[in-house]
């Protein structure tokens, strides 16, 4: 076999062998699929990062919580504080003196460093003054903020023949018709025309009169109450 015969038969030999390799290679470098994540369990430690910190979830939780805790009502321009109604008192930097009270029958509340203070008759803003007053002499700069959380003491009462009779929260503007809305209506004997409220005023004992018919096609006054008004259904 001449020179040039043998060189092409050993490059036929060869070039499986250089193709092989070159596949092995190839395949060697082809990138691998990703593993499949593990399942994401949830629950509590999802709140959580590697570093066992709250996450933002339970830092948003928290928030709204706070916030929540913390939102107070809406009270009417004329609102004074009296017997029954629950506050939240908050001292700045005092947790310690910071809590919820509810006022005593006697206009009194009891409060930690204080004792028994009279808060009848004062609007939030004037209980603030007091309170930051009184926590001068144990409390450095005190800073007090009064939130209304319920309203108890305004009540009007509604006796006769209605459908539930009683003592009805007055939080807000509310008239005769709603107050008989609110307590399911009239009863099927009552005297829609002679019905009354019994107001106080200036000491004596005055009767706006209401016509329940009228009324409720608008053409008769519907008397806007106050608190401590008696409506009357005959």
């Amino acid at each position: 076999m001449n020179r040039g015969k043998r060189v092409t038969f050993c490059f036929v030999l060869a070039l499986p062998l250089v193709l092989f390799g070159v596949t092995g290679t190839l395949q060697a470098q082809k990138p691998q699929p990703p593993k499949e994540k593990e399942p994401y369990v949830t629950g509590r430690a999802e709140n959580k990062t590697s570093s066992g910190k709250e996450g933002p979830t339970a830092k948003r939780s928290a928030t709204n919580s706070a916030t929540d805790s913390a939102n107070p009502l809406t009270t009417p321009n004329d609102y004074r504080i009296g017997p029954d109604d629950e506050l939240a008192i908050s001292v700045w930097h005092e947790p310690e003196l910071s809590q919820a009270v509810v006022v005593r029958p006697d206009g009194m509340i009891t409060l930690p460093l204080l004792n028994n203070i009279k808060v009848a008759g004062l609007t939030p803003e004037e209980m603030q003054i007091l309170l930051t007053e009184k926590f001068k002499p144990v409390v450095n700069e005190p800073q007090v903020t009064v939130s209304v959380k319920a309203i108890k003491s305004r009540k009007v009462f509604l006796v006769g023949n209605a459908a539930k009779q009683g003592a009805y929260a007055l939080n807000g503007r509310m008239t005769v018709l709603e107050l008989l809305a609110e307590a399911g209506g009239l009863n099927p004997f009552a005297k829609s025309k002679s019905i009354y409220v019994l107001r106080k005023e200036n000491g004596r004992e005055v009767r706006l009169r209401f016509d329940y018919k009228k009324a409720l096609s608008g053409k008769g006054v519907n008397p806007e109450l106050v608190p401590g008004d008696m409506v009357v259904v005959p």
